[in-house]
């Protein structure tokens, strides 16, 4: 998630119109709609704060609890099969299966970090010989 802008607790994404030549993103991870736009990064960034300000500003104004993404908690679909070979497991390590839920992403995402950072030593090398 390097590419994510980072203010007052909101992420904001970032990507690039090469048809009309601009920065543009929305806050991440909540309901409402909230975008912002900018012709150079320092402008996107300034268009993200200010728009993450107003997204706050207009909650207070209506009275309404400003959305906070990644509450610690969703709920997630997946194969019967799956669910009851977790809990299992779960019961197994004397866990709840929301812990066992937790460890397994925990230990997917170092998984995935780990190929990440080799992936970019790997690359790193491979220009250096060029």
């Amino acid at each position: 998630m390097d590419n994510m802008l980072d203010y007052n607790g909101y992420k904001g994404t970032v990507e690039f119109s090469l048809k009309d030549q601009v920065f543009y993103g929305q806050i991440f991870g909540i309901n409402d709609t909230v975008m912002y736009e900018g012709s150079s990064v320092k402008e996107l960034q300034k268009m993200f704060r200010e728009a993450v300000d107003d997204y706050l500003e207009t909650c207070k104004e209506m009275g309404k609890e400003p959305e906070r993404a990644f509450k610690g908690s969703f709920n997630i679909r997946i194969n019967p099969e799956l669910h009851r070979l977790a809990a299992l497991k779960a019961v197994a390590a004397k866990m709840s299966l929301n812990e066992f839920v937790e460890n397994a992403i925990a230990g997917s995402l170092k998984s995935v970090e780990s190929v990440s950072v080799r992936t970019k030593v790997s690359s790193k090398k491979s220009k250096s010989r060029s």
